[in-house]
């Protein structure tokens, strides 16, 4: 997971435990180091699971106490039944995932509610960038070169809510934010992330 001055991801981090009620059954699909998983459960009781591709970083949730498994998003949630958790979290991961669609609907099938943050590849200095030099655009939430980076699905936010409408996917609450703000006007034009809750 990036870090950077803006410090959005810890901004994201604190919209989610707002969301989530104490004691919920959460997954976490693309845990990282599982820093999300330990706050969830130590500021609301959460009975946490993980899941995460990278093996080493597998071993550091271990280490601080989560339940975390080593498994590829790509292929599924099989050994998970229908609807056994409250929230299903995807934050910061669909970009980098090869079926974006599959891991929604995974989601969507283990979980009531379903999570999803994402950079926003419409935000106006990716634009700027893209216009005016020619290249990949570098922003806090887009902090890679194009060679050096996990991403490899481009996507704004009205491309997901167009996908959203396409998949007949409800989005019951969205947030926008730009810097630890909320943005509320034009946020495909102003905002660096958003974060949907889904049904």
């Amino acid at each position: 997971m990036p870090s950077n001055a803006c410090g959005p991801y810890k901004y994201e981090h604190d919209i989610i435990c707002q969301l989530i009620e104490n004691g919920s059954k959460v997954l976490d699909l693309g845990c990282g180091e599982g820093d999300l998983l330990l706050r969830l459960q130590q500021e609301k009781d959460v009975q946490g699971v993980g899941v995460e591709v990278a093996e080493e970083k597998v071993y550091k949730c271990i280490g601080k106490g989560l339940s975390v498994h080593h498994g590829d998003i790509d292929e599924g949630l099989k050994d998970y039944p229908d609807k056994s958790f409250d929230y299903v979290i995807l934050s910061e991961t669909l970009q980098e995932v090869r079926k974006p669609y599959l891991a929604i609907e995974e989601m969507l099938r283990v979980g009531k509610r379903g999570i999803i943050s994402f950079p926003n590849f419409g935000y106006w200095k990716a634009r700027w960038q893209l216009f005016a030099y020619g290249t990949a655009p570098i922003t806090d939430s887009l902090p890679y070169e194009w060679f050096d980076g996990p991403n490899i699905q481009f996507f704004s936010i009205k491309d997901f809510r167009r996908f959203c409408e396409l998949k007949k996917i409800k989005i019951v609450q969205s947030v926008y934010f730009n810097c630890g703000h909320k943005v509320s006007l034009l946020p495909n034009l102003l905002a660096q992330s958003a974060l949907c809750v889904l049904e």
